[in-house]
């Protein structure tokens, strides 16, 4: 359930981030906004969120959701659009996305990704045992610390 509500925040925020991008500075229509959000969305999760974030560290992951982000927005808006300057439109809006994907990651790491090996208690008690000795002795052997009798 935990996954859902990750997933349904960032299709919302992407959703409203992209159609204030693309959709008021870029003229792109509704409903290949949302078409975007959604590919976006599942994707990026998927690849971003689940697969590298816990991997690496949020800047590392925040730059391959730049990365994704711009690839996919450039990809299907060229495809579903015609006669727009859409690498432009891509970079803007891969820009605001990787920004909203910086603080959704710490999101993510507080709440969704937690790993339940760092909150178990250990019960085990590990003990060392310590000797005197540094060297084993030689039954057969002399040493001159021995005393003869």
């Amino acid at each position: 359930m935990k996954h859902v509500r990750a997933l349904a925040i960032k299709f919302i925020s992407s959703l409203v981030l992209l159609y204030m991008i693309l959709g008021v500075a870029f003229d792109m229509s509704f409903g290949n906004v949302f078409l975007i959000s959604l590919v976006l969305g599942v994707v990026s999760y998927l690849i971003g969120d689940l697969f590298i974030l816990p991997k690496t560290n949020n800047t590392i992951a925040t730059i391959a959701d730049f990365g994704l982000a711009f690839l996919l927005i450039w990809l299907i808006g060229d495809s579903i659009t015609y006669g727009d300057d859409i690498v432009t439109a891509a970079f803007a809006s891969a820009v605001g996305v990787a920004l909203f994907e910086y603080f959704f990651h710490k999101y993510m790491d507080n709440q969704i990704l937690i790993k339940e090996d760092d909150n178990r208690i250990s019960t085990l008690r590990y003990q060392t045992e310590a000797s005197e000795e540094l060297t084993p002795r030689i039954p057969t052997r002399k040493y001159e610390d021995e005393d003869e009798l």
